[in-house]
C-alpha cells in the first residue's frame, strides 16, 4: 500500500518554527498498531490520520498519535490537516468538519489564518498535586495549580516560563501532561507544554493546551479575544477567542516543509 505524507509546520508562517506534524491522508482506516508504528517512525510530536466520513454533515474522521500513544485531541496536527486539505488536496467548502474522540471539530480559513472551533476545557483549582513540582519544573514560585485534562501551573512572570528547566524524568513519573503559563509582557499570555509521559518532553506549540489556557486567561484577564505565544525553542503564535462556555477558537498559520510517499 502506497501512502502520501505531508510534514507541515503549524502555528507559524516561517519554516523551521512552530510545531511540525506529519499528515497522512487515508481512504480507509488502517490497523491501530500500524498507525502507532508510523508515528514512532516519524518521531514527531504528532502524526495525524484522517479518512472521509460516512457521518452526515461530517467531512472527515481524524485521529492523532504521539510516538508512544494515541491522544484524544491535538490542535497543531488538526491545523496542519486543514492546511493540507485546503492547500494541497483541493478541499473547497468554507468549513471542514472533523469527527474525533473529543467530538466535532470545525476548521475554517480566513486568508492565511486557519481557525479551529475547539472544546473549552475550563480548569479547576486543585490543592493536591505532585510534591516538589516547582523543583521538577525548575521554577522558583508556583502561584496556583489548576487541572482539566492537563495540569495548568501559573507562575509570576514570562521570564520564569521562558527560563524553566524541567527534570523530564521526574515529570514522567507523575503521569501528568503539564502546561506552564504566565501573563505575557507583550502578548496576553505565554506558555510551555511538557508531556514526557506521552513521549514528548516539550511540545513546540500545543493547540489542545489552549482549550484550557483560553478559558483560564479569558476569565483572569476579562477578555474574549487574546493573542498568545508558546515559548519553546521553535516558538509559535496563537490567536485565541473564548466563543462561549463550551467552545473556544484557536487560530494559526501553517507552512509546508515537505511531501513524500512511502509504502507499507
Amino acid at each position: 500500500m502506497k501512502l502520501n505524507l505531508y510534514q507541515v509546520d503549524a502555528f507559524t508562517s516561517t519554516l523551521f518554527t512552530g510545531n511540525p506534524a506529519a499528515v497522512i491522508p487515508l481512504d480507509n482506516w488502517i490497523e491501530d498498531e500500524t498507525m502507532q508504528t508510523l508515528a514512532m517512525e516519524n518521531n514527531l510530536a504528532e502524526t495525524v490520520f484522517f479518512v472521509p466520513s460516512q457521518i452526515p454533515d461530517v467531512d472527515y474522521e481524524i485521529r492523532w498519535f504521539t510516538p508512544e500513544v494515541e491522544i484524544n485531541l491535538c490542535g497543531h496536527a488538526t491545523l496542519a490537516s486543514a492546511f493540507t486539505l485546503y492547500e494541497i488536496l483541493g478541499f473547497k467548502k468554507p468549513v471542514i468538519v472533523f469527527h474525533s474522540n473529543s467530538g466535532l471539530l470545525k476548521v475554517s480559513k480566513k486568508n492565511d489564518l486557519y481557525e479551529m472551533d475547539f472544546p473549552s476545557w475550563r480548569p479547576e483549582r486543585i490543592n493536591h498535586y505532585p510534591n516538589n513540582l516547582d523543583l521538577m519544573l525548575g521554577v522558583s514560585d508556583i502561584l496556583a495549580v489548576f487541572k482539566n485534562r492537563d495540569l495548568l501551573i501559573e507562575v509570576e512572570t514570562e521570564e520564569e516560563v521562558l527560563n524553566a528547566n524541567p527534570d523530564f524524568n521526574a515529570l514522567k513519573k507523575t503521569g501528568e501532561m503539564i502546561i506552564l503559563t504566565s501573563k505575557g509582557d507583550s502578548v496576553d499570555f505565554v506558555s510551555r507544554f511538557f508531556a514526557p509521559s506521552a513521549g514528548i518532553n516539550e511540545d513546540p506549540v500545543t493547540g489542545s493546551a489552549h482549550s484550557q489556557l483560553i478559558p483560564y486567561w479569558s476569565n483572569k484577564l476579562g477578555k474574549k479575544e487574546m493573542f498568545a505565544k508558546q515559548l519553546s525553542k521553535r516558538g509559535g503564535e496563537i490567536w485565541c477567542e473564548q466563543l462561549n462556555s463550551e467552545r473556544v477558537k484557536i487560530g494559526g498559520n501553517c507552512v509546508l516543509f515537505m511531501k513524500g510517499e512511502f509504502e507499507i
